[in-house]
C-alpha cells in the first residue's frame, strides 16, 4: 500500500486559489532542523508551534502560546502537518477560508533534538533544544492519553534551565508580541549559545533575578511608561458586572474578588490612604500606613483592596467592618492589584500585565503580612469561578492583559459573581416582631434612570443582635417624616422612613419583574460609597466587553489626554472605537464622511475635513470622484479598523451624508437638528422632539431619535430613494416654517444665535447635498465626550441631557446598542403623500 503523502490533509482542507498560504516547498535541512511559531488570529487567538521533520513541519496549536515558566504546562492540540515553506507565510487567510484570520511570524530559528526524533515524536515524548530569537534551552512536547480527542492533545513545557522564568515575572508572549520576520536567524543562533554567567558562578534564584532586574529597570522600562509628576488624586479604575466569561479567554488574567473596600495608596514623603470616593482613610488605616512605609517604596499610586479573612482565610466583609467599629485596623490585609504610578512615571498606558509585573517585582520580598500582592490565575475561567464559588469567595475579576488603566468603569475588567449582589440604599425600616431586638427588616431603594429613588424591596436576614441594635441607632440619625421613595406601593405596615444616606450591601436570589429583590440577605454597611451613586446592576453580554486592538496598530502618545473634563487618553478614545465599531458601522456603510479632527485635543483647534489622504488610515478608502464633481474625493470609513486608524489620526468625530455612494444623487433620510438656543430647559428641548415626531406622524413619515452627544437632539425620516436633494431639502424646510408659524414661542426656523434666544431651531440645512450629521456612536469634541446614541421615543421622557452618554459612562448602553432603530429600514416612506397633506408644492417636480 502506498504511503500516505504527509501534506495530504494541509492540501485537501485549502482552496489555493484563494488562500495566499504556500501548497507545498520549502528546502529540508537535516543538519539545522527549522522551527516556526505563528501567532494566528483566527476564530481564537493562538499560536502554532512547527518543527521540521521528516520534509514537513510537524504542526501543534497552542492556545496561550509559550510559557518560559516550567511549571506552566501548555495545551497543545496536534494538527496536520505543514510544508517547510510555510515557515515563510506572513498574510491573511481570507474569510471563509479554513483558518481565517492574519498570521505572523512570532518567533523562528533551529532546533536540536535531544532524543532521536522520530521515535520520540512516535512515542510521544520529544525533547529539544530550541535557538530562537525568543524562545531558547531546553523544551519537551509530550503526548497527553486522549479521551477520543479528535485531535491528539499534547504538553508544550519549558524544561529547567538558565533560559527558564516564573510566569509571575515574565510573559514571553506579552513581553514580545510582535513578528521577527525581518530578523537574521544567525543573530537567534548567537543569542541562544551565548553564556548565561561565568563559569563556576552560583546562579541565584531566578525570582530573585527577576525582582533585581525589574528594580534596575524600574518603572522606565514599562512599555507605554511616560514621564510624570505624581498627582495629588486618582480616580480608580471600575469594573462592569458581567454574565459569564469573555469568549476570547486567552487575553485575560483572572483575580479574586476580595469581599472589602477598595482602597489607593498614594506614596510620596508621607504614606496616605483614599477610599473610591476619595476620602482620606488614612487616620483608620495606621498599621496599615506603617506597613507600607516599611516596604520602601518610591513614590507612586497603588491600587487594592482592604479585607479581613477568616479563619478560613477568606475575606469577611462584616469582620472588616467590626475592624473599623471596634478600631482593630491592626487585622486589615491589604492586597494590591494595580500601579497606575510609580518613581516618576505614569504607568496608566501600559499593559496590565506589564503593570503587574513590576509589581510583582516590588512586593516580591514580604515587608509584612498587612502588605500582599493580589496574584493573577492561569486557568480555564470557569474553572477559576466554580472554585471561588467552592471556596465561599464573592467571586472572581477578568482583567483584559494589554489593557490601560483608566479613571471610569470599564469593560476591560468584568465581575464574574457567585451570587447575585450588589448595593442598596436604606429608605427605611420595620420594628421588629417577637423577641428581635433593633427592626425588623430593612426598606431598600436603587436610583432610577432620572435619579429618583425606587423601592427594591426589603432584607430581613443576615443580621446578629450586635449589628441590630448598632444599625437602630444609625438610623434613628436619619429619621423623617415622609418617604424618601418615589413609589412606596407594597411596603406593608408602618414603617420608618430615613433620609436616603445609609448604603447596604446586599445578596440575593433574584429580581421579581416588579423590580423587586427575593430571598434577601444582609452582608454589611458600605461605608465608602455615595448613596447617590446606586443604581440597579444588570450583567452586560460578556461579547460586549471590548475586544483588543489590532496588533500592528500603532498609536502614538497614547498616553495623551484628549479631554481633560474627563481624563480620557487618546488610547482609551481608540479603545471606545474599537468596542462600538460593530454598532457604528451599520451607520457609516457606503456613507461618504466628514471627520473632526482635533490634534491638540478638546479645548483646542478643531480641522472639519471632508477630503483627506486615505492611505495614511487603513480601513478608509477614497470614493469616485463623480461622486461630487470639481472637488477632491470624498471618503468613506470602509470597514471597521478605519474608526481605528483615523482616532490615531487624532480624529474624534464622525459626520456622514444623508445619502450612500450607491445613489448619491438621491438621499435615503431627512434629518432634523432640534438646536435649543440661550435660555431653553432641557425639558423645552423634550417636549419640542415629541411635537415634532407628532407633526412627522400626521405627514405620515414615522421618524427615530437620537443625542447629539451635545445640546440637542436628532430627529431621523428614512426615505425611499425617489427625490432629488432640493426636493427633501425644500420640503424639511417646509415642515420647519410650518412649526414656527404655529408654536411661534417655541420655534425658530432662522439659524443665528439672535434669532433662537429663548427658542429652538429646527436645523433643516443637514438635509442639503454635502451637508453633514454626526454619525450615531460618534464622540463629540466637547468637554465630557459627549455621545450620539440612538434612542426609542419612551426613552426621552427619562433623560437627563443630550449628552447623558460619554465614553467613560457609555458601557452600561452598549448591550442595548442599536435595538431602538431595529424598525428603521422598514419605515422608509416617500414624501409624496407628506408633501400633499402639507400643501407643499416642491419646486422641481420629483
Amino acid at each position: 500500500m502506498a504511503k500516505r503523502d504527509p501534506l495530504s490533509t494541509y492540501t485537501e482542507k485549502r482552496d489555493f486559489s484563494i488562500s495566499p498560504e504556500p501548497v507545498s516547498g520549502g528546502q529540508a535541512n537535516e543538519a539545522a532542523r527549522s522551527f516556526v511559531v505563528q501567532k494566528h488570529w483566527a476564530t481564537r487567538l493562538h499560536y502554532d508551534f512547527r518543527l521540521e521533520l521528516d520534509g514537513s513541519m510537524k504542526s501543534w496549536a497552542v492556545p496561550k502560546g509559550p510559557s518560559l515558566d516550567p511549571a506552566d504546562k501548555r495545551m497543545a492540540v496536534h494538527v496536520e502537518d505543514h510544508p517547510i515553506a510555510y515557515n515563510a507565510f506572513e498574510g491573511t487567510i481570507p474569510p471563509r477560508q479554513y483558518g481565517a484570520g492574519k498570521v505572523i511570524i512570532w518567533d523562528k530559528g533551529t532546533w536540536v533534538p535531544l532524543v532521536d526524533p522520530r521515535r520520540g515524536y512516535e512515542e510521544g515524548h520529544l525533547k529539544f533544544e530550541l535557538h530562537g530569537h525568543k524562545l531558547q534551552g531546553r523544551w519537551a512536547l509530550v503526548r497527553m492519553k486522549g479521551k477520543g480527542e479528535a485531535k491528539e492533545p499534547w504538553l508544550l513545557i519549558k524544561e529547567k534551565d538558565e533560559h527558564a522564568r516564573p510566569a509571575a515575572d515574565y510573559s514571553v508572549v506579552d513581553a514580545l508580541p510582535d513578528s521577527v520576520a525581518d530578523k537574521d536567524d544567525a543573530a537567534a543562533v548567537t543569542k541562544a549559545a551565548a553564556p548565561r554567567r561565568r563559569a563556576g558562578e552560583t546562579p541565584r534564584p531566578r525570582k530573585a533575578r527577576a525582582a533585581k532586574a525589574t528594580e534596575k529597570a524600574g518603572a522606565a522600562a514599562v512599555e507605554g511608561a511616560v514621564k510624570s509628576a505624581l498627582p495629588a488624586t486618582l480616580a480608580p479604575q471600575l469594573a462592569t458586572l458581567a454574565d459569564k466569561p469573555p469568549d476570547d479567554g486567552d487575553g485575560w488574567v483572572y483575580e479574586v474578588k476580595f469581599d472589602g473596600y477598595r482602597m489607593l495608596a498614594r506614596i510620596d514623603k508621607t504614606v496616605r490612604l483614599f477610599t473610591r470616593n476619595g476620602n482620606d482613610w488614612s487616620h483608620r488605616l495606621a498599621p496599615l500606613v506603617k506597613a507600607i512605609e516599611a516596604a520602601g517604596l518610591r513614590p507612586g499610586w497603588l491600587d487594592g483592596e482592604v479585607v479581613v479573612p477568616n479563619a478560613a482565610g477568606v475575606p469577611d466583609f462584616q469582620a472588616l467592618q467590626n475592624a473599623f467599629d471596634q478600631a482593630r485596623a491592626d487585622a486589615i490585609v491589604y492586597y494590591v492589584f494595580d500601579l497606575p504610578f510609580y518613581d516618576g512615571y505614569d504607568l496608566r498606558a501600559a499593559p496590565l500585565v506589564a503593570r503587574k509585573a513590576l509589581l510583582a517585582g516590588l512586593l516580591d520580598t514580604p515587608h509584612s503580612d498587612a502588605l500582599r500582592l493580589s496574584e493573577s490565575f492561569d486557568a480555564a475561567p470557569r474553572d477559576i469561578l466554580a472554585s471561588a464559588c467552592k471556596m465561599g469567595l464573592e467571586g472572581v475579576i477578568a482583567k483584559r492583559r494589554d489593557a490601560p488603566y483608566v479613571s471610569r468603569r470599564s469593560t476591560d475588567w468584568l465581575k464574574l459573581k457567585c451570587t447575585r449582589r450588589q448595593e442598596f440604599v436604606i429608605g427605611g425600616y420595620t420594628d421588629p416582631r417577637g423577641s428581635r431586638p433593633g427592626l425588623g427588616s430593612l426598606l431598600l431603594g436603587v436610583h432610577d434612570a432620572r435619579g429618583e429613588l425606587v423601592y427594591a424591596g426589603n432584607v430581613g436576614t443576615g443580621f446578629d443582635h450586635g449589628t441590630l441594635g448598632d444599625l437602630r441607632k444609625k438610623l434613628a440619625a436619619h429619621a423623617r417624616d415622609t418617604s424618601p421613595f418615589v413609589d412606596a406601593t407594597g411596603i406593608a405596615g408602618k414603617p420608618h422612613w430615613v433620609d436616603p444616606k445609609l448604603v447596604a450591601e446586599v445578596s440575593f436570589g433574584e429580581w421579581t419583574k416588579s423590580g423587586r429583590i427575593r430571598h434577601a440577605v444582609f452582608e454589611g454597611l458600605r461605608l465608602d460609597k455615595r448613596a447617590a451613586s446606586v443604581v440597579r446592576e444588570e450583567p452586560v453580554a460578556a461579547a460586549a466587553a471590548a475586544p483588543r486592538l489590532p496588533a500592528d496598530l500603532k498609536v502614538s502618545h497614547p498616553e495623551r489626554v484628549v479631554d481633560k473634563a474627563s481624563g480620557t487618553t487618546k488610547l482609551a478614545l481608540i479603545a471606545y472605537y474599537a468596542r462600538v465599531a460593530p454598532l457604528m458601522m451599520p451607520h457609516l456603510k457606503a456613507r461618504p464622511v466628514s471627520l473632526v479632527r482635533a490634534p491638540d485635543g478638546v479645548g483646542g483647534s478643531l480641522f472639519f475635513q471632508k477630503h483627506v489622504e486615505a492611505s495614511q488610515m487603513r480601513g478608509v478608502k477614497t470614493l469616485p470622484r463623480t461622486l461630487d464633481p470639481g472637488h477632491a474625493p470624498l471618503i468613506e470609513v470602509a470597514a471597521a479598523e478605519g474608526l481605528l486608524t483615523a482616532a490615531q489620526m487624532n480624529v474624534i468625530e464622525f459626520h456622514t451624508w444623508n445619502a450612500r455612494k450607491t445613489r448619491i444623487d438621491k438621499p435615503d433620510r431627512m434629518t432634523f437638528d432640534l438646536d435649543p438656543g440661550e435660555g431653553v430647559g432641557w425639558t423645552t428641548v423634550q417636549e419640542s422632539a415629541h411635537l415634532v415626531r407628532e407633526f412627522l406622524s400626521q405627514l405620515g413619515l414615522a421618524s427615530f431619535l437620537k443625542t447629539s452627544g451635545g445640546k440637542g437632539l436628532h430627529i431621523v425620516v428614512p426615505l425611499k430613494r425617489l427625490h432629488d436633494w432640493d426636493t427633501v431639502k425644500d420640503f424639511s424646510h417646509a415642515i420647519v416654517r410650518h412649526l414656527a408659524r404655529t408654536l411661534p414661542q417655541r420655534f425658530a426656523a432662522k439659524s443665528g444665535p439672535k434669532n433662537r434666544v429663548g427658542k429652538i431651531f429646527i436645523d433643516y440645512l443637514r438635509n442639503g447635498f454635502g451637508a453633514t450629521t454626526v454619525a450615531a456612536w460618534s464622540v463629540r469634541a466637547r468637554p465630557g465626550l459627549g455621545v450620539s446614541v440612538p434612542l426609542e421615543w419612551r426613552e426621552l421622557d427619562a433623560l437627563t441631557s443630550a449628552a447623558q452618554w460619554t465614553v467613560p459612562n457609555i458601557d452600561s448602553r452598549l448591550e442595548i446598542g442599536n435595538a431602538p432603530w431595529e424598525a428603521y429600514d422598514a419605515s422608509s416612506h416617500s414624501l409624496t403623500r407628506a408633501m400633499k397633506t402639507l400643501g407643499h408644492v416642491p419646486k422641481t417636480p420629483a
